[in-house]
């Protein structure tokens, strides 16, 4: 099982539907659109989650990028 991070290449705010996306290994618009829509339903909850999530979650080192990536 793939440790998850908070991704750095791959973020819109904090990088946690980008990480979740890549230890899942699938898109990661769809991580967020499901994110959204839960959060218009779930009165605050995801949102609460998110921001607990991205305090605890550790960022990406770059040793986990894939070999040949460039990074800046």
């Amino acid at each position: 099982m793939k440790k998850l991070y908070r991704s750095e290449r791959d973020k819109k705010i904090s990088g946690i539907c980008g990480g979740l996306a890549r230890s899942l290994n699938i898109d990661s618009t769809i991580i967020r659109l499901f994110v959204v829509a839960t959060a218009l339903f779930s009165f605050g909850t995801v949102a609460f989650l998110y921001i607990l999530a991205s305090i605890v979650v550790p960022k990406e080192n770059y040793n986990s990028y894939p070999e040949g990536y460039e990074y800046y």
